[in-house]
This record gives structure tokens, C-alpha cells and sequence, in this order.
């Protein structure tokens, strides 16, 4: 009899062991190498909607430098409790330029083809109509894809490249849309 209570014991101390390392190993996972995300507004419409579940890789820019076109997880310099999911348009040291809705960057129009409507410009923002708009160094502009309806570096200038937190590249939820999330600019444009 004892040794039947004592089996017991030592099979449920096994059972609990593996479920704390596995789940250590699921809290490493989410801390360090990727997160999900949930979509929230409506501003990077028509190519994420509120209710997407997206991963955000917190590592791939340890391994590459950030390209125009990458879809973005970052903090919102209002409120670092907020996250953003936005697109980079300008990378540091660059000048970008947004005029009567077309976006420029180092002189160069970017084919933004993810886009449904023009880029607008907000009355008070960090950006205005036709006037230059150097990038300082260690910092990215970003924009949601819903220009419209989208707060982001028109309004608040660029951020610092410390306050992303990755990038998207796995759409998880809805299960129509399930799959990797590509960089729709051609290399040239990158």
C-alpha cells in the first residue's frame, strides 16, 4: 500500500514538473522571440480589420535592419501601455515629404498600393502639406494603412526605434486570412 501512494506521488511530482517546464518554455517564447497581438480600429484597414490575431516577432530586427513596407508592433508615444500596429514609410535619416496626398521619400514617390485612399494630413500634426520632413536617426515614420482614420507619425512625428516591439509577419485569426504577412513594396522601393 505504500508503495502505491508513493508511486502516485512521484507520478503526479513528474506530471507537474513537465507542465512547469513547458510552460516556461511558452513564457521565454512570449517574452523574448514573438507575441500575439490583437487588432483594435480600424486603422490599418482594408489589410487588417479589428478582431485580427497577429504574432509579432520581437527578434527579426536583431537579425535585419527594418525595411519600408514592414508591418510594425509598436508602443504609442502617448501612452506606452498602448500598442500601434502601423506600416514603416520612412527609415532613419531620410526626408519624406507628403504633397497633396502623394508620400515621397528621398525624392522617390512610393507606389503604395495597400492603400485605398490618399494620404491626409492633420491640422496641428508634425507633417504639412509639401514641406520637407528629415527622420532623425534611430527613429522610423509610420503609418496605418487607413489614412483617414489612422493616428500615427503625421501626427505625433516618428518614433524611436526602441519603442517597437516587432514585426508582424503571421496572421493567425480570421480563419479566411490565415498566413504570412508579406512586405508589399518591391525590393526597389525597400
Amino acid at each position: 500500500m505504500v508503495k502505491t501512494i508513493r508511486d502516485i506521488i512521484d507520478f503526479v511530482m513528474d506530471i507537474l514538473q513537465t507542465i512547469v517546464f513547458i510552460g516556461s518554455i511558452f513564457i521565454v517564447i512570449y517574452l523574448f522571440i514573438l507575441t500575439p497581438n490583437q487588432v483594435k480600429g480600424a486603422s490599418m484597414e482594408p489589410n487588417f480589420h479589428t478582431g485580427d490575431y497577429i504574432l509579432t516577432s520581437r527578434i527579426t530586427y536583431k537579425f535585419r535592419k527594418i525595411e519600408r513596407g514592414d508591418v510594425v508592433v509598436l508602443k504609442s508615444p502617448k501612452n506606452p501601455d498602448i500598442e500601434y500596429i502601423k506600416r514603416v514609410i520612412g527609415l532613419p535619416g531620410e526626408t519624406l515629404v507628403i504633397k497633396d496626398g502623394i508620400v515621397s521619400v528621398d525624392g522617390k514617390v512610393i507606389q503604395e498600393n495597400y492603400i485605398s485612399d490618399t494620404t491626409n494630413l492633420w491640422e496641428g500634426g508634425c507633417i504639412k502639406n509639401g514641406e520637407p520632413y528629415k527622420i532623425p536617426e534611430d527613429e522610423v515614420f509610420v503609418m496605418g494603412d487607413n489614412r483617414p482614420r489612422s493616428s500615427d507619425s503625421r501626427e505625433f512625428c516618428s518614433v524611436p526605434i526602441n519603442s517597437l516591439v516587432g514585426q508582424v509577419f503571421y496572421r493567425y485569426f480570421p480563419p479566411g486570412q490565415v498566413g504570412w504577412i508579406k512586405n508589399p513594396l518591391p525590393e526597389t522601393l525597400r
